[in-house]
């Protein structure tokens, strides 16, 4: 696999810090940058970029205790490389591995792979639609380990590749099929896009569970319009994203429907679901939170997480083109599964006031701050446990990140930067 790999630490701390993408070096000694020799001014050039984009830190208040910034930086691609970066919480950069042109790379994180921290992604085309591509695990030596792909002939999408706590893959595939959608309206022979998740033996390849959403939720759960032409797939569902919930079940998201979904890891079946036109529970707001203008937690949202007993994260786009707020925000819910309650109990809004039609995505670090990637948006930020903004940061304009993570990683010397 072809790639460049950058390291530069930037030792400007200033309030606004400018980084340059363009510095040379590696996580594991200082790699030289081979340059053509610069040609006149203006002249073309067939290479395609190499460096990923500048990073512009807007309020530095991070500090070095959570960990280091894990993007994937994507758009542009006629000026910056594509693919998955570490920086440090000043910004500088300690890894990027520049993907083919053409290609991209998503969900870029640290992880736990039989006992090691490993760095995984998802590389390939057309995310956010018929996406194809495969699952990478790399060590810390930054050498790559393994490739997941997924099964019974599909091929991975890049919304999700989790590394479960027994050192399988939890991974997310689209499929299209024909569905007969007289009843709500449509056509008889609709061409529709259903979501698989799959559980995956990582050392085998061996599919262990498997799950589709056209087996489980109806397709008038919707929100997503019909299509003009029944040949146009219609993706009613969109998962895009698949975690573990405490007890060992899992946690599905699907945008299209305004839904999350607990299901039994086992048996496929739905325990309960959050949001949409069949939620299980009763939602509500607390003193000085609002629901939506539809009366919704969130509406197309993404990456559901149990951060306590009763305590569920979401990242709320709410918008799809039409905001049902005029921002989009990361939210902290408790559920109530006695009282069937959902209460919304904390929100950190978008720093800019901005809404992001897609992606995204909400971390509680160990110290309860909040680190969130603003997905189309070209942001990434921290907030205090109390809603205070520590920290945020921008792309240029045409660059984003599906998500954005601070976690744990070692330096050169092999100790770890929390």
């Amino acid at each position: 696999m072809h790639s460049k790999h950058y390291a530069r630490t930037v030792k400007n701390r200033h309030r606004r810090l400018t980084r340059l993408a363009a510095g040379s070096g590696a996580a594991l000694g200082v790699l030289s940058l081979a340059l053509a020799a610069a040609g006149p001014a203006g002249a073309a050039t067939a290479d395609p970029p190499t460096a990923p984009p500048p990073v512009t830190i807007l309020t530095s208040g991070a500090g070095h205790h959570g960990g280091d910034i894990f993007i994937s930086p994507f758009g542009d691609a006629s000026t910056y490389a594509n693919g998955p970066e570490i920086l440090s919480p000043s910004g500088g950069v300690i890894w990027f591995h520049a993907v083919p042109a053409g290609q991209e790379a998503s969900d870029f994180r640290a992880q736990v792979y039989r006992g090691h921290r490993v760095l995984t992604w998802w590389q390939g085309t057309g995310l956010g639609g018929l996406a194809s591509g495969s699952d990478y695990i790399f060590n810390s030596r930054y050498q790559q380990i393994a490739m997941v792909n997924a099964g019974n002939g599909y091929s991975a999408d890049g919304h999700e590749f989790l590394i479960t706590p027994w050192n399988t893959a939890l991974i997310l595939a689209y499929t299209t099929a024909t569905a007969d959608l007289t009843s709500i309206g449509g056509p008889a022979s609709q061409t529709v896009i259903d979501g698989i998740v799959q559980e995956v033996d990582i050392r085998t390849g061996q599919v262990l569970f498997q799950w589709n959403s056209a087996d489980h939720v109806p397709y008038s759960d919707s929100e997503q319009p019909l299509p003009a032409s029944a040949s146009t797939p219609w993706d009613w569902f969109h998962i895009n994203a698949l975690h573990l919930a405490r007890d060992g079940n899992l946690l599905i998201d699907a945008r299209n429907t305004w839904t999350a979904y607990k299901v039994n890891r086992h048996t496929g079946g739905i325990i309960w679901q959050l949001g949409g036109k069949h939620s299980s529970f009763t939602l509500q707001a607390a003193n000085g939170q609002a629901l939506d203008n539809a009366g919704e937690l969130f509406a197309w949202q993404h990456d559901p997480n149990q951060v306590g007993p009763d305590l569920y994260t979401f990242f709320d786009n709410e918008s799809s083109g039409t905001p049902q707020l005029p921002y989009s925000r990361a939210i902290v819910v408790r559920l109530d599964e006695r009282s069937r309650t959902a209460t919304l109990v904390r929100s950190y809004n978008q720093p800019e006031g901005l809404s992001a039609p897609s992606q995204g995505n909400a971390q509680t670090l160990p110290d309860g701050d909040a680190f969130v990637g603003w997905g189309s948006l070209p942001y990434f930020s921290e907030f205090s446990p109390a809603g205070g903004l520590l920290f945020n940061a921008e792309f240029p304009a045409g660059v984003n990140s599906y998500r954005a993570y601070r976690l744990p990683w070692p330096d050169g010397g092999g100790q770890y930067r929390r």
